[in-house]
């Protein structure tokens, strides 16, 4: 599959923009008066705190779902809970995640966004995440993302692959 379709990513600026109407978010706007974009959103750390706070929707989950190179599992795993339960959150209306759940939709998002930005295509980075690298003790990237400093190492060592800083 190549870079996520157009589509997508309009989706994805809509649900943001959706969001951040719903949940009264604008005021974190501060200099902005246009509409923001979901790239935009993933800059934006005072507007992801409050995002974080105010709960992702359940809505804006699956399109960050469908964008990053995740399955259902490693979400699961993400979030330390079932399977069952992530599938339960999807058919109560109206879903909000908790702060905790929600700071890390955003923190895979950006990973996403970064290898993307490195790899171009979310096959290369799907690879890559489930390959164990020597800069990463041998793990794979994927089984470091669990915890906000492992995320850090994986956004540290995509960074490093894309200024050809090989260890």
């Amino acid at each position: 599959m190549a870079r996520p379709k157009l589509n997508l990513e309009g989706k994805l600026d809509s649900e943001i923009a959706a969001f951040l109407h719903r949940a009264k978010l604008q005021n974190y706007l501060i200099g902005l008066n246009k509409t923001i974009t979901y790239e935009e959103f993933l800059a934006n750390k005072m507007l992801i705190i409050a995002a974080i706070r105010a709960g992702i929707p359940y809505s804006l989950f699956d399109l960050i779902r469908d964008y990053t190179p995740f399955t259902e599992n490693d979400w699961a795993n993400f979030f330390d809970i079932s399977t069952k339960s992530l599938q339960r959150y999807k058919s109560s209306a109206d879903h909000h995640f908790k702060p905790i759940h929600s700071e890390k939709i955003i923190e895979m998002a950006e990973v996403t966004k970064v290898g993307l930005d490195v790899f171009g295509t979310i096959d290369k980075l799907r690879l890559w995440l489930n390959t164990p690298s020597y800069a990463l003790g041998n793990l794979k990237p994927i089984e470091l993302l669990k915890d906000s400093y492992g995320k850090e190492l994986v956004i540290s060592e995509l960074i490093h692959i894309n200024h050809g800083i090989l260890v």
